[in-house]
């Protein structure tokens, strides 16, 4: 067991020493290598200014930072490594080589990543999980008081020991605190003591969910009003779990510095969710999912780039009848996951950056484009066109080509379609393509189209991938998922049905899987803007498949 943890310590000092030679090869300052690393973790921004600084041009900056990475990815590599040795091992302590190890001690004569100024390795330390970041405390002298003076990176799930653990970890640690996230049963008596820990002082991201188990919105737990002390530093806030006291509207509190917002499974009123968000000027992300107590939410935010809603429990309880968009000169992704809630949606003000839109479905009684109006998914005025539309997800009561084609009419720089088929539905298209009436996206835009829950057996469903085989002049691909699992037999009719000579695109490449009933419910991580697609997510593939050994098996056309 001893040798094993020697073989480890052993790869983290090679580790080290390669990150530190990239390090030195690309600058002599560590200064400026430390800064660089400092902006690949994105932690403090002040270093990276220096490293930007102490560049002499373009791209010897850009050589630095690329030399950085790679120490910082060494660095947390060499701390893994180190770990693993302590707990592989009772008999030995082992630590990573320090400059005050005496020679001939048989650790090696130079340690280059204890070279790296404290603030870097504190920024490290402070991406790790909790009791990773704890646990360097152990790895040598050099590493022993970095935990402490690191930004608190505060996340336990509800654990036999967790809140022992946490009231310990706030008593210790002086702060500040980087993250607090914690999940902790109804009615617990220790979250007003924490929240108002030093040691949280200055939070930059907080998340607190309370075990909620069915649908009871009177069962949610009463939100403690300690919470909004971190109102002035709060960068990323998510509450799961939690009824919000009427009391804050009359807080008029301020959030300078939120970009990210999540409320799910929370109890609001109106007058306190437009009372936050009115306090948000730097607001870039919201998500509502399955929130009691909102009928109506107009959004008017100069700032807000993404909003994701689901409504669900309206059974129980009024969410989201009706959604406006007044004024989001910035607003670029719009994404209702709940094919079934949200009766009308309204944009009448200024949305110039709309790139992402869905999932619309008849189950909209009212959708209002500007001054193009669509009632339950069929067009009653086409007059305004959205040329920025980029991605389109439609859930379809049967393949509805009539009803689609409306939509790329008023989507002209459409790129991407989804169409998700309520199959059991039967549905008699009468419309075809006329080239004296060019629709711009089939002409130049659209590149990809998705159909899921695609029914080969209806000749509807057939023609409704077919029209676009036939037409959309400079498709790349289509991805056809069926409902059900099929035998390659099935497969090989389809193709003769959908191997068309007179395609519009000959070089669109068709592929076609079987699977499962497939929505978009479950799509995550919608905050982060860098995706350039929500929808595009991996098939879930089929059962009978994968039993069968035969994996995600794809069929291209």
């Amino acid at each position: 067991m001893e040798a094993a943890a020697s073989a480890a310590v052993a790869a983290a000092k090679e580790t080290a020493l390669a990150a530190a030679a990239a390090a030195s090869a690309a600058s002599k300052e560590a200064a400026a290598a430390a800064a660089a690393v400092t902006e690949a973790a994105a932690t403090v921004k002040e270093a990276a200014a220096k490293a930007s600084a102490a560049a002499l041009n373009a791209k010897e900056a850009a050589a630095v930072a690329t030399a950085a990475r790679e120490a910082a990815a060494a660095a947390a590599a060499n701390v893994a490594a180190a770990t693993a040795a302590l707990q592989a091992s009772k008999k030995r302590k082992f630590h990573l080589v320090d400059d005050q190890d005496p020679p001939g001690s048989g650790w090696g004569s130079v340690d280059h990543i204890s070279r790296v100024p404290d603030a870097v390795l504190g920024s490290i330390v402070s991406l790790l999980p909790t009791k990773e970041g704890a646990r360097t405390q152990a790895i040598s002298r050099r590493w022993r008081p970095l935990w402490l003076s690191s930004p608190l990176n505060l996340a336990l799930d509800r654990g036999p020991n967790s809140k022992e653990l946490i009231t310990k970890i706030l008593s210790e640690h002086p702060g500040p605190a980087r993250r607090f996230s914690v999940c902790i049963s109804q009615n617990d008596d220790k979250i007003e003591g924490w929240l108002s820990s030093p040691a949280l002082d200055n939070l930059e991201e907080f998340e607190l969910t309370y075990t909620f188990w069915g649908n009871n919105k009177d069962k949610l737990c009463l939100l403690p009003l300690s919470v909004f002390r971190f109102s002035p530093t709060i960068r990323v806030a998510t509450f799961y779990g939690s009824h919000f006291p009427n009391l804050i509207a009359q807080l008029s509190l301020k959030f300078p510095c939120l970009k990210q917002l999540t409320l799910e499974r929370v109890t609001i009123s109106e007058d306190v969710l437009q009372g936050m968000l009115s306090g948000c000027p730097a607001l870039e992300s919201l998500e509502l999912m399955k929130v009691f107590g909102i009928d109506r939410l107009c959004i008017s935010s100069q700032t807000l780039k993404s909003l994701r809603f689901f409504a669900g429990w309206t059974s129980q309880g009024l969410f989201l009848h009706e959604l406006v968009i007044e004024d989001a000169p910035c607003l670029e992704r719009l994404l209702r996951l709940d094919p079934v809630g949200t009766k009308s949606i309204k944009i009448i003000g200024g949305a110039p950056k709309l790139a992402i839109l869905g999932m619309l479905s008849e189950d909209i009684s009212e959708l209002h484009l500007g001054s193009s109006v669509f009632q339950k998914m069929i067009a009653v005025s086409l007059t305004t066109k959205m040329h920025t539309m980029r991605v389109l997800a439609l859930r379809s009561t049967g393949p509805n080509l009539d009803a689609v084609v409306n939509f790329l009419k008023c989507f002209p720089c459409l790129e991407r379609l989804y169409v998700i088929f309520k199959s059991w539905e039967v549905i008699n298209n009468v419309r075809s393509y006329d080239p004296l009436d060019p629709i711009e996206s089939l002409e130049l835009h659209l590149k990809n189209v998705v159909l899921k829950n695609y029914d080969g057996t209806k000749s509807s469903s057939i023609d409704f991938a077919k029209f676009f085989v036939l037409n959309a002049k400079v498709l790349k691909e289509m991805k056809i998922t069926l409902p059900y699992h099929r035998r390659h037999r099935w497969f090989a009719k389809q193709f003769s049905l959908l191997r068309v000579r007179s395609r519009a695109s000959q070089d669109a490449q068709i592929e076609m899987r079987c699977g499962s009933h497939e929505y978009f419910t479950h799509i995550k991580r919608t905050h982060d803007l860098s995706t350039d697609d929500p929808f595009d997510l991996p098939s879930i593939g089929c059962s009978k498949c994968k039993e069968k050994g035969l994996g995600d098996a794809v069929y291209q056309i």
